[in-house]
């Protein structure tokens, strides 16, 4: 019984950060992840490649949280990385920072 409601609690988790992503990050990041979001070619500086596993396993979770909560200035990178703080709060942060690592590393 814990394990199917660990499951269960699992992918809500991982929806909620599907649905997160799809809202505040495909603009940039595009659908897939891959960094080739609508928004993307009218920028000085491509978006991140989160699909780019190589790229995403060296950053480690907590510069993730804070270049989504801070912005992109606050790890040293590109500005036009918004800071998400106004929107998303840290439970939501953490929850988007796991479905990155979806993205980036775990098989389909």
């Amino acid at each position: 019984m814990i394990v199917m409601l660990i499951a269960v609690a699992g992918s809500a988790m991982a929806q909620e950060g599907r649905l997160l992503y799809e809202r505040y990050c495909v603009q940039c990041h595009g659908v897939e992840g891959t960094g080739k979001g609508i928004n993307a070619p009218h920028m000085s500086v491509f978006p991140r490649d989160h699909t780019d596993r190589t790229e995403m396993m060296g950053r480690s979770d907590e510069e993730l949280f804070r270049v989504i909560r801070n912005g992109g200035a606050s790890i040293n990178q590109s500005v036009l990385m918004p800071a998400w703080s106004h929107n998303l709060d840290d439970d939501q942060i953490h929850v988007l920072v796991r479905y990155l690592r979806e993205l980036c590393c775990e098989e389909p």
